[in-house]
């Protein structure tokens, strides 16, 4: 049975490597490494097809040491344990450490990562992993401290034409087939920058043509897939990506670039709660004060894609992001229940002061509870001045109103009239 295109065409050399060139180019630190025949332990994260795995081969034939490789999906700490004892074991004195390469890292549990640990230290075995998703997240620190991070990047629009035109004219099987490439933007838009993936498509493609001659067209691809090229993993790195994306574009006050990223969560098959509550929190956190009604509009639009579903739905979302994007904004709020709780923390349980407490017994009465109280609505304004903070924390200012904002700065001014005694007390 004949291997898969992506695998025939496997660079063997550095060569042979497509993209990457800020890791593995002329003078590049990856290229550096290799060449000299000693590396370090390092982790490479990047997206699906860019190349780890590949990388990681390259090393064990360029450089004359042990090597093994474990999958973080079949692979447990007892897998690990053998591995690191072959690895003792076969070593010989001076001789550069055995490369131990574990594919899908970020799917080790702690204790498969924590057994790793003292190995990797006492150079028992060169680490290298390939992980899709962001180490720091899913990487134990000790473990992420002791190697170098590297980061591979989504194969451009050059690199994938490269990619095509070697597969046409070097494998063996495409070769005899004249295959002549018409168009490639459906095949390019498809992979997403992913090598595998566009090998998969082309290899798809001319195994479902006649024999003889392939012309392949932007339709002929688009009717043998039948996909939708901007679905993405939920649980993956594009789905935090993009959602950050959409929330710094309302944050900044760009509308354009908000209904950007929001039409391409809707295209990507985004679940539109997850987008809906991502607007109510960003209406609390970005605008806040600045403008109260953004936080019923967000509320609102939340109910509506409940009520009317989809694809209707899409358009109260887009109602809110616009007028969040465009709403004035005030992080006041989120700065200061940050500082609240941060001062609790630091602080502890304080007492309530005794004018503030309830008295619902006798005994509560005789013993303070609730005397002093002045009520507010007694006096003009509804406001008099008192004491409402812990003994410990009086005079604490936590909340900021922020002076660009006209309705915090209503909020302020009021404030100050208040602390500036120009209230009387009522006459009894």
């Amino acid at each position: 049975m004949a291997q898969p295109l992506a695998e025939r065409l496997r660079p063997r050399t550095l060569d042979d490597y497509i993209g990457q060139k800020h890791l593995v180019g002329e003078n590049a630190v990856l290229r550096k490494m290799i060449e000299a025949g000693r590396i370090t332990s390092f982790i490479l994260w990047g997206p699906p097809g860019v190349g780890k795995t590949t990388l990681a081969q390259i090393i064990a034939n360029r450089l004359e040491t042990p090597f093994y490789t474990l999958s973080a999906v079949t692979s447990g700490v007892k897998d690990v344990r053998d591995v690191i004892e072959k690895a003792q074991k076969g070593r010989f004195f001076n001789e550069a450490s055995p490369i131990l390469f574990i594919d899908e890292i970020h799917r080790f549990s702690k204790s498969q990562q924590d057994s790793l640990l003292g190995a990797v230290e006492r150079g028992i075995v060169t680490l290298i992993g390939a992980t899709t998703e962001n180490p720091s997240f899913e990487v134990i620190r000790p473990l992420l401290s002791r190697c170098q991070l590297y980061v591979l990047k989504s194969l451009d629009k050059d690199d994938l034409l490269q990619l095509l035109d070697r597969a046409i004219h070097t494998d063996i099987m495409l070769r005899e087939r004249n295959i002549t490439l018409k168009e490639t933007a459906a095949m390019i838009r498809y992979s997403g920058g992913d090598a595998r993936k566009l090998l998969n498509i082309l290899e798809l493609v001319v195994e479902a043509s006649p024999e003889g001659d392939v012309v392949i067209t932007d339709d002929i691809v688009v009717s043998r897939l039948q996909q939708n090229p901007l679905a993405y993993d939920k649980d993956g790195e594009m789905h935090y990506d993009i959602i950050s994306a959409f929330i710094k574009s309302i944050r900044g006050s760009d509308p354009d670039a908000a209904l950007y990223w929001l039409a391409r969560m809707i295209e990507g098959g985004e679940d539109p709660k997850f987008i809906a509550r991502r607007l109510v929190i960003s209406a609390s956190e970005d605008i806040g004060l600045a403008n109260p009604n953004a936080l019923l509009l967000a509320n609102a639009a939340f109910d509506a894609v409940n009520k009317i579903g989809w694809p209707e739905g899409r358009i109260p979302l887009a109602e809110a992001t616009v007028y969040l994007a465009t709403s004035e904004k005030s992080n006041s709020a989120y700065l200061a229940i940050d500082k609240a709780l941060d001062l609790v923390r630091r602080t502890g349980n304080q007492p309530v002061p005794l004018h503030l407490r309830n008295a619902p017994t006798k005994l509560m009465a005789d013993l303070g509870y609730h005397d002093g109280y002045l009520y507010p609505h007694d006096y003009p304004g509804h406001y008099v001045a008192q004491q409402y903070m812990p003994d410990a924390l009086k005079g604490q200012q936590i909340w900021q109103p922020q002076p660009h904002s006209a309705s915090e700065a209503r909020i302020a001014e009021r404030i100050e009239k208040w602390k500036d005694g120009k209230m009387e007390k009522l006459k009894n």
